[in-house]
């Protein structure tokens, strides 16, 4: 029995961080299971330091 893991991040958000972190293409050709475990992990903490940067905005 297979379980769908529900993706935290946007769809839109995954991307705009893919084409910031310039491994776009490898996304567009091969989907998000073809990217390098280290580009998820970048992925992941840039997503972090956005979500730290708009709650430290929302703190002042």
């Amino acid at each position: 029995m297979s379980r769908r893991r529900r993706s935290v991040m946007s769809e839109d958000l995954k991307v705009e961080l893919a084409k910031d972190l310039g491994f776009y293409d490898t996304v567009k050709q091969e989907g998000w299971g073809g990217i390098r475990a280290k580009d998820a992990g970048n992925m992941v903490k840039r997503a972090i330091q956005l979500a730290e940067q708009a709650a430290a905005k929302q703190q002042q």
